[in-house]
């Protein structure tokens, strides 16, 4: 089980590495560590759990911030809706995204970021990601909103990318035109 003792933090090199694809069919051992990132975000949320175990509650991890780069990701989201996008991914991929763009008001946190980094992070609306589950077989999710967001978080950890990167240094929380703003 991964705990908070696994996630690496920032300035680690691994976290600004380019994750390596992962071979397919996905062998057991990449199979176990696609669990596990799935079941750390489900047990996280879990009052109980995340106490029992101290663990910050997260709603995506990728298999960088726990030291191993390779393309492999777990997102356990509720959007706004009340929709629950529960998916663990090999080699995910963003195939189309819209125009528009949204943030998040709070703005963005990670579990490899131990400090608050104020600002807005642009990302887009919509998202198209295709990718493989555990089984290694392909999906599609067309992902709006909240989710969105978190997919485009989680795979920009697998291209060594932090969500502190996007934000505007010179002004953190300058209006982002035509963006949507989500509340969380």
């Amino acid at each position: 089980m991964i705990t908070m003792k696994d996630i690496i933090r920032e300035g680690h090199p691994a976290l600004r590495q380019v994750a390596e694809e992962v071979p397919m069919p996905p062998s057991d051992e990449d199979k176990e560590i696609l669990k596990s990132l799935l079941e750390y975000v489900v047990n996280s949320q879990n009052p109980e759990t995340a106490a029992e175990y101290g663990l910050r509650p997260g709603i995506g991890l990728a298999a960088p911030q726990i030291n191993v780069s390779r393309k492999m990701l777990a997102v356990n989201v509720i959007d706004e809706k009340g929709t629950l996008y529960s998916h663990a991914l090999f080699n995910p991929k963003i195939i189309s995204h819209s125009v528009e763009k949204a943030y998040l008001t709070a703005g963005e946190g990670c579990l490899s970021v131990d400090r608050q980094v104020p600002g807005f992070v642009p990302r887009y609306a919509r998202v198209t990601v295709k990718g493989r589950n555990i089984d290694g077989e392909e999906v599609k999710l067309r992902l709006k909103g909240l989710a969105a967001i978190v997919f485009q978080h989680e795979i920009d950890h697998l291209n060594g990318i932090m969500f502190y990167d996007h934000i505007n240094q010179e002004n953190p929380f300058e209006p982002i035109p035509g963006a949507l703003a989500i509340e969380r």
